[in-house]
């Protein structure tokens, strides 16, 4: 089995080019319903599983406690590696072919409200190269709506700012082009001006977003950035930086901009995931009625 499950591997990365984080999701549920099938019901080998296997391992999970989310994700993760069996002649039939994927009721993401991101902008002390940096960041993110991977993996060549856009590389490694504003640029250009140059160390280093060791930012430093500005900021939500994303796509639609604009914009293959934030209006609209009309 790990033969197969490291060409699988092969498989998204080459093929699908899924992001590394992607492929070790799928790596971490097939262990899981391996382990499940060698421990629980004795099949050692992959012509051994049936598909009442499959539904006994999801039935566990369940039992076990899983969120919901999870046994779909799973199962997801199961067809799509049969799948791959298939389609590379291991197997003739996909036990897990007519297994339906449940649908899972998306949760309302959090978003901050336009004075929140305003106040949220404001905390960085733009005197220091970092504080720099860090509003550099806040603005081209929220002005932008890119993922925080996207964004640590920017280049200093991938955004234009005197033509207001810059390239990014999204899920697959699908590259889009979003336009920036004036404001996130402004910033980018100062941090370009008087921050970088005085945090990179070696000059074949090409990434935007630096670290003050000169390397590139990671994931958990920019979370850790702005879990501290959220607090100065006095905001009391539950934010991670896909907040911001949340918040540019909503306050986006808000204002009356289509829906299919936001979409290509935030690089959704599917506008139904898009469609997410109209919910977010809808709800918008019902507060302010709520509050505003006189029988409400």
């Amino acid at each position: 089995m790990d033969s197969h499950i490291s060409a699988f591997m092969d498989y998204l990365d080459f093929e699908k080019g899924l992001a590394a984080n992607t492929r070790a999701a799928y790596r971490r549920d097939l262990g899981k319903f391996f382990a499940f099938v060698q421990e629980t019901l004795s099949c050692y080998s992959l012509n051994e599983i049936s598909k009442s296997d499959i539904i006994a391992f999801l039935a566990w999970q369940m039992e076990s406690g899983a969120e919901y989310s999870t046994v779909a994700r799973s199962l997801s993760s199961i067809k799509t590696f049969y799948k791959f069996l298939v389609l590379d002649g291991f197997l003739a039939v996909n036990p897990a072919g007519d297994l339906e994927t449940p649908k899972i009721k998306r949760k309302l993401p959090q978003v901050l409200s336009v004075n929140e991101v305003d106040r949220l902008m404001e905390v960085p002390n733009v005197i220091l190269p970092l504080g720099i940096r860090d509003r550099a960041m806040l603005e081209l993110m929220y002005g932008t709506g890119v993922r925080v991977s996207e964004l640590l993996s920017l280049q200093v060549d991938d955004i234009n700012l005197t033509a207001g856009f810059l390239r990014c590389f999204g899920k697959g490694r699908k590259e889009r082009i979003i336009p920036v504003n004036q404001t996130a640029s402004d910033w980018v250009h100062r941090y370009l001006a008087r921050s970088r140059n005085l945090l990179v160390k070696a000059n074949s280093e090409r990434t935007l977003f630096l670290n003050s060791r000169g390397n590139r930012l990671s994931r958990q430093g920019f979370f850790k950035i702005l879990i501290g500005y959220v607090q100065i900021a006095d905001i009391h939500k539950d934010v991670t930086p896909h907040t911001l994303r949340h918040s540019f796509a909503t306050h986006l639609l808000e204002n009356g901009a289509d829906l299919r604009a936001v979409q290509e914009m935030l690089g959704h293959a599917d506008i139904s995931t898009t469609q997410i934030y109209t919910h977010l209006t809808r709800s918008r609209l019902r507060e302010v009625y709520q509050q505003y009309h006189p029988r409400a």
